[in-house]
């Protein structure tokens, strides 16, 4: 397993466990099933494992309790998350400082490396479910963040850059920035379902900046949620983005055929080649979908795919 700088902060595998499998988000599977995911990719060269109170309740926080009993493996470091929706700003530091001991108690740590803000940054009108307003994280937030790190509780902190692009480049280009920012690396530059904004969401532009501000640079949704794959493996209803992403990705399912693999294991590989990011391999059914394709191959060129 090759190591990759992330940003200003630790070496980390250049692949990333993540956690939405492990949470059972892509499809039931068991307990076992999921320990026994996390420690094939711990002993497969993962040092870095993602999860959120999001993946399955607590579940996918829970099984890395269960995997390591809260004696993490040397090296081994772990992030997670939690969404700050538009609480009154005076409460935003207690709500991130309970979800932390929640997650922490569920992790059996006393201490994660990386806590990230999961959802959307927002102009400050729109804030809601999932949406934290700029002034809200500039305000209340990212202080608070800045008092865990301080005060010993959290290594660094970060934000997912899926939410409007002109709120996320904001808050990377204001002091002090974050430690990381989960973006979409894949061949579409396509959020799917979690685009819900009207404008371009610009995830090379968010990558771009995070690299100017030394924030390293977690790639999500690099097989699309399914969509960059062989065969859509959940129902999904007529006009869902990821079957719209399915048709726009023929041209990626033709090349991956005629190279003789997996559409899924050529997506991660153009994740991995795009720069020097850590890639959130995901964890199905069937364990990490991206097992394939390391190591990356010489020549692979980070381009965009044809629409179709």
């Amino acid at each position: 397993m090759q190591t990759r700088q992330l940003g200003r902060l630790w070496p980390v595998s250049a692949l990333t466990l993540g956690g939405g499998g492990l949470g059972q988000v892509w499809g039931t599977t068991s307990r076992d099933e999921a320990v026994a995911t996390v420690r094939a990719a711990v002993t497969g060269g993962v040092t870095l494992i993602d999860v959120a109170p999001g993946y399955g309740a607590g579940e996918a926080e829970s099984v890395i309790g269960a995997a390591f009993g809260g004696r993490l493996p040397a090296g081994v470091r772990v992030s997670t998350k939690h969404r700050v929706s538009s609480p009154p700003p005076s409460g935003a530091a207690a709500e991130l400082e309970r979800a932390l001991d929640e997650s922490l108690a569920r992790l059996r740590l006393e201490f994660v490396d990386l806590y990230f803000l999961h959802g959307s940054l927002v102009p400050d009108d729109q804030g809601g479910v999932r949406r934290t307003p700029l002034r809200l994280f500039t305000d209340a937030v990212r202080p608070a963040f800045e008092r865990l790190v301080a005060r010993g509780r959290i290594g660094a902190w970060g934000i997912t850059g899926v939410g409007v692009p002109g709120q996320v480049l904001a808050a990377l280009a204001a002091d002090p920035p974050p430690g990381a920012v989960q973006a979409v690396t894949n061949p579409l530059d396509s959020a799917g379902e979690m685009r819900w904004f009207d404008e371009a969401a610009r995830p090379r532009d968010i990558i771009a900046s995070a690299g100017a501000r030394g924030a390293g640079v977690m790639g999500i949704r690099a097989a699309g949620a399914g969509a960059l794959t062989d065969q859509v493996d959940r129902d999904r209803p007529a006009g869902h983005p990821v079957l719209a992403d399915f048709r726009r990705s023929a041209p990626l399912r033709a090349l991956a055929a005629g190279l003789g693999e997996p559409t899924a294991s050529l997506a991660h590989r153009y994740a991995l080649r795009c720069r020097e990011w850590t890639r959130s391999c995901s964890a199905s059914r069937t364990g990490p979908s991206c097992t394939r394709a390391w190591p990356p191959r010489t020549g692979d060129r980070c381009r965009r795919t044809s629409s179709g």
